[in-house]
């Protein structure tokens, strides 16, 4: 398990530790001020609420990120296997036309050793010539 992830489950286990070990200073009523009105409330209570709240919130957020992170790599890893069977078509044309231009340059090679051959040949049935 990543460092990170234990770290953050020690947090939040402190954090339930402390609530359940204060629970009843958490449930205690005290006189909350909302700005236009006040409230007989449990701060602790509403404390924990909020943080239980933006917990919620950094796992979805997390979750959001990871899902679009995934979906990201899975596009760039088909873009790149695209472009690998490119590569690889290019590399069988190019490897097919180099293989044409030298079955054609030796039939030529050929061609011209043949046509000095019979002309050594040729030269050396009618006699050397002085």
């Amino acid at each position: 398990m990543p460092l990170r992830t234990v770290l953050l489950l020690i947090v939040l286990a402190a954090i339930a530790l402390f609530a359940a070990l204060n629970w009843s200073a958490f449930l205690a009523p005290t006189t909350l001020s909302l700005g236009f009105a006040q409230v007989q409330a449990p701060l602790g209570l509403i404390m924990l609420g909020l943080i239980a709240l933006l917990t919620a919130l950094f796992l979805g957020y997390l979750v959001y990120l990871q899902t679009t992170v995934l979906l990201e790599s899975r596009r760039h890893a088909k873009e790149l296997q695209a472009q690998r069977e490119l590569a690889d078509q290019a590399e069988a044309s190019r490897f097919t036309e180099l293989r044409a231009y030298l079955d054609a340059r030796l039939s030529e090679v050929e061609n011209s050793l043949g046509a000095q051959l019979g002309e050594m040949r040729g030269s050396m049935r009618d006699g050397p010539e002085r």
